[in-house]
Order: structure tokens, then C-alpha cells, then sequence
């Protein structure tokens, strides 16, 4: 760094520093009385002109210690310009008719002018990534991203959009007042662009003051302020301008009103509105995200550390998750535990009270002259979005998306029947209408709104960013915006928006798995829910949702945790609904059936023996749930050893099934199928594998679906019983034809075909191809392990095949 470029430096960051505080320069030196060292206005106004002496080290300390700057850094910068004499830039040697624009010396100019007020930085202002990727596209003049690609045209203007509370007014101002430190601007007007009448307002201001033309009506000031601010062949030296419209909310009354495009100047959006119309013709469109968790932590630490307050940084990082990484949250946090004394642990613990509102967290004054609550800064956008067509649905689809993942909401949740019942149940009124109280009956005769109209309502909602895209099959919903808006739900809201959540979840979830990222994405949005809806998914009984959600988990191979979901939904059935309840009765057999597939067969079979006496006290002996009962001990029983007593039991229960419900019931027939598969595992295989051919035949015939889960699982114990009877030819092609069918139906990483593709290559071995096995459990044991992890029983089976055929393989 020259000794010029030292002291330009040196300026620069004190004139920013300035500017950020809300100081003129004679308030600056009058400041500097608080310090040790009081330097004169005179001094003051030298230090800050480019061709003004070398300032002292004195000089340097006292406007440092005036604006809490940390001073080695500016004395540093000071020691290196003592090269640079009186401030004087060198003279260039470069022939004027060979110089760039930028080698030209500069015209002098006048101090900058600022048109309205600048808002004063956060109190614990960071610089953050779109800082330098907004000064990059508005003042770099060569390549910018328009509309994701790279372009080389000039940018005359841009918009800062996000959320309510991540910053786009404060990174706004930071360039403004950048571009006025640093000279790059002659004029800064900044507009409150929330309605028309205030960017009027403010333009005929700018006009009175930069332009007189004698026009009193605002509108035609305000015109003849833009026309002033378009460029015209005639000027010798344009007028370099920045105009900044904070917070546009309508953009469509800004007709006639937007900066003229020009090559000398800018215009600065920053709202919450993402219409396509925002951005045009060498317009960049900048999305303003959240803090990164770093930044957050980091906020938070400087912010209560000016309160005076200091915390662990563990617990600062805790704070900053739960927040979801706001920055006005964050702020409005900090304010709250300086004021209240409240320590960050209670402040948590209170957040995740469902109890608790949201606004009752909040500072009673709200620091850096905010204007609006976390809870509230969402509200004008809610409102505006349901305006947008179609009307009233904006409002609704959001409360529904508050009771789900804010990391994730499948589309085709959101488009479900329920869901689309519910949207034209509870459609906002139309200005004008009351509003239906909770007593007024539901006309039964309601349609659902159309997909194409759900769709258009999500839209609505992005547009005003109240939602966002991380891809096209899901939308995000912030955890805080969710807490203000389940805040606005009355009981019964709550408890109606949460059933038909589930409702939705439910519709949404497909009878076969094969999407394994729609599956964990279903799993994951029923956790929040059973979170937030608390007792509304067992009034008037348990919802369906709950089961399928657990038993989920054990089709994927997580039997120990699907063991422990049904351990928790058998606790609450049993203090919502009771014990003798059929929902609780359910619980308890899924609990025992997830028990035994873990290895726990014997504590299994107890589970259910004493859930076989209850349930034929409650039920009665012919009822399907303790029939279903019956075959689920007789497993148990099996599974401790005992083949020849499940045998016994599952002849017993086909005979009953079969005098209650039909030969082709669907249970009679599941009833045929376990006596066949003990059957085989007491020791008669041949007799098994006739009993699964008979019985594919007759799934056949009764489901008309050769895809059918049933049918293929069927088909599974018939190519295994063919082999143990000892066709291992035979059971090996069988396996090859199942696995074909179950990738093309499940797919490749669905536990059935993964499970498909070890008896495949173990039966590969059996026929005499040890290589063939060997080669088809290493690659198993690949998948394996990337889709179920290194610990699962399936996987350590896997690998015990891998060593077993390679040793064969070897001995071959």
C-alpha cells in the first residue's frame, strides 16, 4: 500500500464510521471533548479533505476514541502515510491522450448531498457476503448475474429481496452510506417507498432542493425531479446519484415514479415482493438470506456485549439455532435479555413453550428504531398476500404450513384434498364480509378449491416471501414466522388446522415407499406436528398419521427406533384415550410386533399374550383385531423357537379366519401365508414351497395386481422354499425375476429390493457360483452401507456373506 493509498484508507474508514454514527463533522469535533485530546472543527474539516494536511497522531487517536473505533489499526494506517507529505495525490506521467477515464484527474465536485434520512447502522452491524456482492454488481461495471447468467451489460439498478427481519434495510444503508463516504455518489435520496404518497413526497423534496422549479403540486416536483436525474448530452459533468426505495411494498403504484435509467446513476430497491416485473433490463436481483450460524453467534456476542452482558458462546450458538438465524430476531432477543435480566436458557425454554407467544418475548422499546416486532413484522406481508389472486388464500395455506417442517414441506402435501377442503372452508373474506365465528356451521356443500388455484395461492405467498423454493418439490416456512402466525389461532383454529395437517400427511403418503426423500420428508413434517398439535391429533381418537409414521420408520430398517415411537404413542393413547381404547390397543401390538423385530422375541411373545387377553375382553373372540392379535403372538412364538407350536397356532387361526371372513379375505390369506412360511421352518420345505405356489395363484386372482406388495413378498418365500427344498437353481433365477420387479416398483434403495438382492446373490453361491455371490455382496455392501449405515443388522449380514463367499470363492 502507497503512502497516498494509506491516507485515503485512513479517511475512508473514519468518514464511515462518521456517517454510521449520524454525525456531521462539526458534531464529530464537538464529540471529541469526551476524549482526552479536544481537536478543533477546523481540524476536524482538514482531516477529511483529499488535499488536506498529514493529521496527527493526536488527531487520529481522538476521532477514534470519538467514534469507539479500535485506534492501533488507524494509527498503523497513519504511520504508513507519512510518505505521503500533505496529502497531495502524484501527478501523473501518462500522455492525456492516452489516459483512461480513470487516469483523468477529476473535476472537484461538492460535498455529497443526502435527500431524507439514512437509517443508523444496527447496533451490532456486520459486513456480510451480499455486502461485497451488492457494491460488486452496482459499482463494478463489467460482468453481473442478470437473471442467473452472466452478462456483461452495465447494471443501473437492483433490488435487495428476502423475508421481514434478515437486513435488507441495513445492508441498503451500509452501501448508501458507503457511496457517501467515498465519494462515488454527488446526490443520496432515500425513499420510504411503503406508499405512494411518501415516495412523492420525498422526490418533490429532492426536487425543492437539488432542482427548484417553482411546481407546487408533489407530483409534478417529483416528475421534474426524474426528468432532472435523466441523462442529457449536454452536461459537461453528470450528476452521479444514488436513489434507494426502502421497503416497496406496492410496486404497481409506482407507476411513473421509478428513476430513469442512466449510466451515472443507481436504484435501490429493497422489499419483500419477488414479482418478475421487479426485474428488469440490466436490473440485478439479489436474495438476502438469513445469518450464517457464525454470523448469528457472533451478532449476538457484540450486540449483549454492548448491554453490557457477556455469555458463553455455547449457549449464545443454542439461542441464535432456535432463532433461525434473523437477524431482527436476533436483535430484538438481545435487547429483551439486557432489559429483563432474563438468562439465555430461560429465554429458550420460553421460546419453545407453545404456551408463550412470540410478542411476549420482545423488548418493550425495540432497539436500532425498529418499527415492528418479530411477531408483527410479518403481518403486512400475510395481509398483502392475500390480495393476491386468488384472494383469501394466502392466509389459510400458511397457517396450515405453520404446523409443519420449516426445512421442508412436500408440494404434494400442500395440494392434497384436505388441504384444498380446507382453503375453501376457510378463505379470508372479502373486505366488507364478516368473517364466520367458530360456531357458524361449515356449508356442507363446499367444493375444494382447484390444484391449479393452490398452486397460485403458493405462488402468492413466495412472491412476498413469506415461503421459499429450496427446490421445486418443497417449500420452507421460517420457524419464527410459524410461531406469529399459530400465535394468531384460537383453540379451535389450532386444533381444526392441526387434524387436517395430519389429514393431508396422510393423503400425501404413498401405500408403497419408493421415494425414500418423500418418505423421510413425510416422517420429518409428522414429527413437528405431533410437536406443535399436542392433543389435537387424539381428540376424538388417535390419528392415522401417528401409525403410519412409525411404522415407517421400520420399513426403512429402523426397527429399534420404530420400536420407540410406538413405545411413546402407547404412553400418550393411554393417558388421552385410555387403555381399554382401541387406538391404545393398536399401539401396543405395534409396539410388540417393533420389540420382536429388534431380537426381543421372547419379550415379544409376552407383549403379546397379555394384549391377546385384553383384547378379546374388549373386542370379543372373533374379532379381526384379536385375530390379528393371535397371528402376531403365533410369530412371536416361532421366532423363539418354537416352529411346530406357530404352526399349530396359525392352522387354528386359519380355520376361524376362514369361518368368519371368507377363504379370500385378505387376512385369511395372510393366515395361509405364515402357516406356510413355519411350516417350512419346521422342517417341511417342499411342503412350504407348494403352499406359496397355491397361494401366489390365489393373490393373484384376489388383488388383480402382480405389483401388489402382497404379491411380491409371496413370490419372495416361494423362490426361498423352492431353494431349501433344493432347487437352488431354481430359487436363484426366482430371485433374479422378484429383483427386477421390486427395483422397477420400489426402487433401487428400498429395503425389499436391497433385502431381494442378498437372497439373490446367497442362492448365486447355493448353485455353485461363489464368484458371482462374492462380487454381488461387495456391491451390496456398498449400498448398504450408504443408504442404512455401517451398523445396521443388514449391513454387518452383508458383510458376513462378503467373507463367507470370498472364502468359498478362494477354495473353488
Amino acid at each position: 500500500m502507497t503512502p497516498f493509498d494509506a491516507l485515503a484508507e485512513l479517511r475512508r474508514q473514519v468518514d464511515r464510521a462518521r456517517v454510521a454514527a449520524g454525525l456531521t463533522k462539526t458534531a464529530l469535533a464537538d464529540r471529541t471533548a469526551l476524549g482526552h485530546v479536544r481537536i478543533s472543527r477546523t481540524t476536524v474539516q482538514q482531516f477529511f479533505r483529499a488535499d488536506g494536511p498529514l493529521p496527527s497522531m493526536d488527531t487520529v487517536n481522538a476521532l477514534a476514541t470519538a467514534l469507539k473505533l479500535d485506534v492501533q489499526p488507524l494509527l498503523d494506517l497513519r504511520g504508513l502515510a507519512d510518505g505521503a507529505g500533505g496529502g497531495q495525490a502524484p501527478v501523473s506521467t501518462t500522455p492525456s491522450a492516452h489516459r483512461t477515464p480513470k487516469d483523468r484527474p477529476r473535476q472537484a465536485r461538492s460535498e455529497p448531498r443526502l435527500i431524507g434520512p439514512i437509517p443508523r447502522a444496527a447496533l451490532a452491524f456486520q459486513p456480510r457476503s451480499e455486502t461485497n456482492r451488492l457494491r460488486a454488481m452496482l459499482d463494478g461495471g463489467g460482468t453481473a448475474v442478470l437473471h442467473g447468467r452472466a452478462t456483461s451489460a452495465e447494471v443501473v439498478g437492483g433490488a435487495l429481496v428476502g423475508m421481514g427481519g434478515v437486513g435488507k434495510t441495513q445492508l441498503a444503508a451500509d452501501y448508501a452510506r458507503a457511496a457517501l463516504v467515498e465519494g462515488t455518489v454527488d446526490v443520496v435520496v432515500w425513499v420510504t417507498a411503503t406508499a405512494r404518497s411518501a415516495v412523492v413526497d420525498r422526490l418533490a423534496q429532492a426536487a425543492g432542493e437539488l432542482c427548484p422549479t417553482g411546481l407546487k403540486a408533489p407530483e409534478q416536483a417529483a416528475a421534474a425531479f426524474l426528468a432532472w436525474l435523466t441523462p442529457k448530452r449536454s452536461t459537461v459533468t453528470p450528476v452521479r446519484w444514488l436513489v434507494v426505495l426502502d421497503d416497496l411494498t406496492h410496486p404497481e403504484e409506482l407507476r411513473g415514479l421509478w428513476p430513469p435509467d442512466s449510466p451515472h446513476g443507481r436504484t435501490l430497491v429493497t422489499t419483500r415482493r419477488q414479482d418478475a416485473a421487479l426485474i428488469g433490463p440490466n436490473r440485478i436481483c439479489l436474495e438476502v438470506g438469513l445469518f450464517t450460524p457464525e454470523q448469528a453467534t457472533a451478532h449476538l456476542t457484540n450486540a449483549l456485549a454492548a448491554y453490557g452482558r457477556t455469555e458463553h458462546a455455547e449457549d449464545l450458538a443454542a439461542l441464535a439455532a432456535d432463532m433461525g438465524l434473523l437477524p431482527l430476531a436476533l436483535s430484538q432477543a438481545a435487547a429483551y435479555l439486557a432489559d429483563t435480566g432474563t438468562t439465555v436458557t430461560t429465554y429458550r425454554q420460553a421460546l419453545a413453550d407453545r404456551a408463550t407467544a412470540l410478542g411476549e418475548l420482545a423488548p418493550d422499546l425495540l432497539p436500532d428504531q425498529q418499527p415492528h416486532t418479530v411477531a408483527a413484522a410479518w403481518t403486512l406481508s400475510i395481509d398483502h398476500a392475500d390480495t393476491l389472486r386468488p384472494v383469501g388464500l394466502a392466509r389459510p395455506l400458511l397457517q396450515l404450513a405453520a404446523c409443519l417442517d420449516p426445512n421442508g414441506i412436500p408440494r404434494t402435501v400442500l395440494t392434497t384434498t384436505p388441504v384444498r377442503t380446507y382453503l375453501a372452508h376457510h378463505r379470508t373474506p372479502l373486505p366488507g364480509h364478516y368473517p364466520p365465528t367458530e360456531t357458524t356451521p361449515t356449508p356442507a356443500d363446499t367444493n375444494p378449491v382447484s390444484v391449479a388455484d393452490t398452486e397460485r395461492a403458493i405462488s402468492a405467498l413466495r412472491r412476498l416471501s413469506l415461503i421459499t423454493h429450496d427446490t421445486p418439490a418443497a417449500v420452507r416456512v421460517h420457524q419464527l414466522l410459524q410461531h406469529a402466525v399459530r400465535d394468531t389461532l384460537t383453540a379451535h383454529q389450532h386444533d381444526e388446522t392441526a387434524r387436517t395437517a395430519a389429514d393431508a400427511l396422510l393423503t400425501a403418503w404413498p401405500d408403497i415407499e419408493c421415494d425414500a426423500h418423500l418418505a423421510q420428508a413425510l416422517r420429518a413434517n409428522t414429527t413437528v406436528l405431533i410437536k406443535h398439535a399436542q392433543d389435537a391429533l387424539y381428540r376424538p381418537d388417535a390419528h392415522g398419521v401417528l401409525y403410519q409414521a412409525g411404522n415407517s420408520l421400520g420399513r426403512i430398517g429402523q426397527d429399534a427406533a420404530a420400536r420407540d415411537f410406538f413405545q411413546y404413542l402407547t404412553d400418550t393413547t393411554t393417558s388421552y384415550l385410555g387403555a381399554n381404547h382401541t387406538d391404545t390397543l393398536v399401539a401396543r401390538a405395534n409396539l410388540a410386533y417393533w420389540q420382536g423385530a429388534t431380537g426381543d422375541a421372547v419379550g415379544a411373545a409376552d407383549a403379546f399374550a397379555d394384549l391377546l387377553e385384553d383384547a378379546a375382553r374388549v373386542f370379543g373372540d372373533d374379532h379381526p383385531d384379536t385375530f390379528t392379535i393371535r397371528a402376531q403372538l403365533a410369530d412371536c412364538r416361532g421366532a423363539t423357537g418354537d416352529a411346530v407350536g406357530a404352526v399349530d397356532a396359525f392352522a387354528d387361526l386359519l380355520a376361524d379366519r376362514t369361518r368368519v371372513l371368507g377363504e379370500d379375505h385378505l387376512d385369511t390369506l395372510a393366515a395361509r401365508n405364515n402357516l406356510a412360511l413355519w411350516r417350512g421352518e419346521a422342517g417341511d420345505a417342499a411342503g412350504a414351497a407348494a403352499a406359496f405356489a397355491d397361494l401366489l395363484a390365489d393373490w393373484t386372482r384376489v388383488l388383480v395386481d402382480e405389483d401388489h406388495p402382497r404379491t411380491l413378498a409371496t413370490r419372495h418365500n416361494l423362490a426361498r422354499w423352492r431353494g431349501e427344498a433344493g432347487d437352488a437353481a431354481g430359487a436363484a433365477a426366482a430371485f433374479a425375476d422378484l429383483l427386477a420387479d421390486r427395483t422397477r416398483v420400489l426402487g433401487e434403495d428400498h429395503p425389499d429390493t436391497l433385502i431381494t438382492r442378498a437372497n439373490l446373490a446367497s442362492w448365486r453361491g447355493k448353485a455353485g457360483d461363489a464368484a458371482g455371490a462374492m462380487e454381488a455382496f461387495a456391491d451390496l455392501l456398498a449400498d448398504l452401507t450408504r443408504v442404512l449405515g455401517e451398523d445396521h443388522p443388514d449391513t454387518l449380514a452383508a458383510r458376513n456373506n462378503l467373507a463367507r463367499w470370498r472364502g468359498e470363492a478362494r477354495e473353488e
